[in-house]
């Protein structure tokens, strides 16, 4: 009964950082409407210049999916980050990507993700358009996603959560 009196807010703010580096584009404007339309989720998507996907906060590894095409982090305030990499990317099967995380595993910001070559995603799946989602909006009180065109991994914030 007083278990949800005294439980401690989880409610603080965040910043998430660039997961790789690369252009930024408007959620609204990836080519699925999975996303485009934002029914996993508000966020951004990467045009990824690099391989390297990086973690973009501290947290715990909720979800490394077998196909090593998605990400999923609990952060420490609850939000709940996706990290895609590429669209269509699951029919894949594993082929171009390097898992160097699995369920459990504790992260840092900056800790090594995904390994991902660009050339053979680029060629195989739809995109290499990577989006990055909080996919539990509801239980967010805010997003901002800041004016920034061009990110650098672990260096530039683009999406703040509350």
């Amino acid at each position: 009964m007083f278990g949800k009196l005294f439980k401690k807010k989880e409610n603080q703010e965040i910043e998430l950082y660039a997961p790789v580096d690369g252009e930024v584009i408007p959620l609204e404007e990836v080519p699925d409407p999975v996303f485009s339309e934002k029914m996993m989720g508000d966020g951004i998507a990467i045009k990824p210049s690099g391989g390297n996907i990086v973690s973009p906060v501290d947290g715990e590894i909720v979800q490394a999916f077998p196909t090593k095409h998605a990400v999923g982090i609990k952060a420490g305030n609850g939000a709940e980050i996706l990290i895609h990499i590429g669209l269509e990317t699951v029919s894949l099967d594993g082929e171009g990507f390097t898992m160097h995380v699995k369920e459990g595993d504790k992260v840092k910001k900056g800790d090594a993700l995904v390994d991902v070559d660009l050339a053979v995603v680029g060629e195989k799946a739809a995109s290499t358009v990577t989006p990055v989602l909080i996919t539990n909006m509801n239980d967010m009180e805010a997003l901002q996603k800041p004016e920034i065109q061009q990110v650098s991994a672990s260096e530039d914030v683009v999406i703040t959560v509350k």
